[in-house]
């Protein structure tokens, strides 16, 4: 469809293409010297131990599950209000995902409280998710997982480029992940990042990545090995060459990117104000640097979203919805009664509609899907 206003757009210029360019005239094409350089590129940005580049988000956190041990019966808890990678990556293992509410319809990460509640001998892991690029209750978190023992994994595919006290986003726990699919603050086309100050969970992972082998094509091609050993079940989760040289282009722009983000999304919240007040914005108070991935909104409780958002599609504005609850899904519901245990979760998913935003973004075009959402209320 021709846009006025897409959901989201991407920042490719010359300087992606020639990188990509030089890794095709190089002749080596997957995981090798590019890649380990944007690893440590990214790790140095994020203030992380080890970063390991991986083809998607949802295989990292796969790994992230298989490496602090999940297992069939164990149950580890995630938020629902999340894409469903979250919780399929918890059941890769044979692990139950068990759901906890959001804390409120300002803040729409996963709640503290709610993550105490639903822990039982069987949990074995906490998942959280940093909804939109915005802070989970990170200490809160981290104390109850502390006193019971338990790692914690953060889902920050919405985080890249987030921090919380000063502390980037996807370091605060045992293991991170990011995303750099194609409408993330920065993109690969598809690939993800984990990322670790666990010297152990940082080799377990990296054997997992790539069969279980204790050396790669890489190193044999340096001279560095000349056979390997399988000691694991491992995967085949590598990125490209030539994804990790997008990815190094991209993370140089990453910065002046969530920066024009955040300029927009207090452009938004002005316009939605004066324009229309019954629209509720989350994530109005402070709580760390958000990286501004998703600009939510919360309709008024009894509006029909989907006409809401066929209307604004008349306009040629692109709306989306993050997220239906996971744990609305057939896969996800058999055997499990849901019923009462998410009241915040299922009362803002309801409500949520997700509106334009990327740094190329201009004004009159946040002030056109103001002006849209006015008239599609009405």
């Amino acid at each position: 469809m021709d846009w006025k206003v897409p959901l989201a757009d991407v920042q490719l210029g010359v300087e992606e293409i020639l990188a990509v360019e030089e890794v095709l005239r190089g002749g080596w094409l997957t995981m090798g010297e590019v890649t380990e350089a944007f690893e440590r590129e990214y790790a140095a940005f994020c203030g992380a131990k080890h970063a390991l580049a991986v083809t998607n988000a949802t295989v990292g956190l796969h790994l992230a599950c298989d490496a602090v041990g999940l297992k069939p019966g164990d149950e580890a808890i995630v938020p629902s209000l999340t894409f469903v990678a979250s919780a399929n990556a918890i059941c890769y293992t044979g692990a139950k995902a068990v759901f906890a509410d959001i804390e409120s319809d300002d803040w729409l990460c996963i709640s503290p409280e709610a993550i105490e509640r639903a822990i039982t001998p069987r949990t074995k892991a906490i998942m959280v998710m940093h909804y939109a690029g915005y802070a989970c209750d990170m200490p809160a978190i981290l104390e109850i997982a502390s006193k019971h023992n338990l790692p914690v994994i953060e889902d920050a595919a919405h985080a890249v480029g987030a921090s919380l006290d000063g502390r980037a986003l996807g370091t605060w726990g045992d293991v991170g992940v990011y995303s750099f699919f194609g409408n993330k603050n920065m993109t690969t086309g598809e690939g993800g990042m984990v990322v670790t100050n666990d010297d152990i969970l940082a080799a377990k992972m990296r054997i997992l990545r790539s069969h279980g082998m204790t050396t790669l094509t890489w190193d044999r091609h340096q001279g560095h090995a000349s056979t390997y050993d399988v000691v694991d079940f491992g995967y085949n989760y590598r990125i490209d060459e030539m994804r990790s040289a997008l990815g190094r282009e991209q993370l140089k722009k990453l910065p002046e990117g969530n920066a024009r983000r955040a300029e927009l999304v207090t452009l938004y919240r002005e316009l939605l104000r004066q324009q229309v007040p019954q629209v509720k914005v989350p994530f109005f108070s402070e709580r760390g640097i958000s990286s501004h991935h998703i600009m939510p909104a919360l309709l008024p409780e009894g509006t029909d979203k989907l006409k809401v958002m066929e209307a604004m599609k008349a306009q040629r504005i692109q709306t989306s919805w993050h997220y239906p609850p996971v744990h609305t899904f057939s896969a996800f519901k058999e055997g499990q009664d849901w019923s009462g245990v998410l009241p915040v979760t299922e009362s803002v998913a309801r409500r949520e509609i997700t509106l334009p935003l990327y740094p190329t973004m201009t004004v009159e075009q946040v002030e056109m899907v103001v002006g849209a959402l006015r008239t599609s209320l009405e």
